[in-house]
């Protein structure tokens, strides 16, 4: 409120009242709460709902809200705080077409937007792009490890490994190219990054990765049970 003069409440009601569209941003136990304490004003003034709430289905958000609600699931991930996030959103039976216009204008404002027509699918959105941030930090904190044991000093290192993410993600989302087609023009026959690869792939990295992602949507799915 004081940085940017928005109004804030103390309580949820207030926060929705004359509100046409809610975008409820909370966690996910306590979902069904919020919910509960807005089901008379959502029958009477019928909002379209915009959730962020990993594992927590339009079902569930109907059935806490009453009625025939429209409702929005929107998967935003971190990089959104930069304007270079990416959203999947799924839209029930009742979201009419101006509706899904309004709910992508106000997430494509954090960055791109991806309309997903199976809400199960959801949990693998979640699980690719919402948690997907943390495996790109994970690398990069494994790259800097690894760089400073190679004797390189702390503040080379960090800007190396910083450097070459950004660099391989502008070439990614700038090129038409299949991230395997840059793979392999980096990868010189019998080079060092080959070495690097090989080894990446003994280790079993591809399906180290698959079980990650496939780990994570399960995890989505025994939120959305836990709350039910």
């Amino acid at each position: 409120a004081k940085d940017f003069g928005v109004a804030v409440f103390d309580n949820a009601s207030d926060a929705v009242a004359g509100a046409a569209l809610w975008l409820l941003a909370v966690n996910p136990q306590v979902m069904r709460h919020v919910c509960n304490d807005l089901s008379a004003v959502a029958k009477s003034s019928k909002p379209l709902v915009v959730s962020i709430a990993a594992g927590i289905t339009a079902t569930q958000l109907q059935r806490w809200l009453g009625g025939d609600a429209s409702i929005i699931r929107a998967m935003p991930n971190t990089p959104a705080l930069l304007g270079a996030g990416v959203t999947g959103l799924y839209a029930n039976a009742h979201v009419s077409a101006a509706g899904r216009t309004d709910a992508e204008g106000l997430l494509a404002s954090a960055g791109k937007t991806v309309w997903i027509g199976d809400e199960a699918l959801m949990d693998s959105v979640t699980a690719v792009s919402g948690s997907g941030p943390a495996y790109v930090f994970l690398l990069a904190e494994a790259m800097e490890a690894a760089a400073k044991a190679e004797g390189l000093d702390d503040g080379a290192a960090r800007t190396l490994v910083l450097q070459t993410i950004l660099g391989a993600a502008r070439m990614l989302t700038e090129s038409d190219e299949a991230p395997a087609e840059l793979r392999e023009r980096v990868t010189s026959p019998n080079g060092t990054t080959q070495a690097a690869i090989e080894a990446f792939q003994h280790g079993g990295f591809e399906a180290l990765v698959a079980g990650a992602i496939a780990a994570a949507s399960e995890r989505g799915r025994q939120l959305s049970a836990a709350n039910d």
